[in-house]
């Protein structure tokens, strides 16, 4: 679907970090987190803050505070801009919670275009060990579609359907 990579600051940028406890980020979640799917991967700063995300919504590779367009493998491009992320770790809990935004999107698939803006959530449980994140993850898009047959056409969610999915993230080696 997608091909290669070009990255461009955004207006908004940052990710905020709320570290309970100490206010340290632990050593043991610095580095890159990936779903057994592959459709996700977080990678995490000594500091808390997010590096980089690969979305499920094209398996693009975004950095926080700077606009990604990547080619299409139908012909066109996909442009996606990030928000405001944010990352909360209950050190007690060793829950990890982590806020990815995406203000806007635009992705060209052949003569058909999908657009919007989404917000994802992923709350969950870090094991003991440091190397299993069992996350729920909550979404909120905004997805409209321009095609032959609709014009501007506001995909339906079904609010019942959150938490969309239960996803285990391991600590990439």
């Amino acid at each position: 679907m997608l091909t290669g990579c070009r990255a461009v600051p955004a207006q908004k940028s940052s990710v905020d970090v709320y570290i309970d406890g100490n206010g340290q980020f632990p050593s043991y979640l610095v580095g890159n987190w990936k779903t057994e799917q592959g459709d996700w991967e977080i990678s995490f700063n000594p500091d808390g803050t997010i590096e980089y995300a690969v979305i499920s919504l094209g398996k693009v590779k975004i950095k926080p505070g700077y606009t990604t367009t990547v080619p299409m493998v139908l012909g066109g491009k996909g442009t996606f801009t990030p928000g405001k992320w944010t990352v909360r770790y209950l050190q007690e809990q060793k829950q990890l919670i982590v806020e990815i935004v995406i203000d806007s999107f635009h992705i060209e698939l052949g003569n058909d275009v999908i657009y919007g803006k989404t917000r994802e959530f992923f709350s969950g449980t870090v094991s003991k060990n440091g190397n299993v994140w069992w996350a729920q993850r909550y979404n909120y898009p905004e997805y409209f579609v321009n095609t032959d047959k609709y014009k501007n056409y506001l995909l339906p969610v079904d609010p019942n359907e959150n938490p969309r999915e239960y996803l285990i993230f391991t600590k990439a080696r």
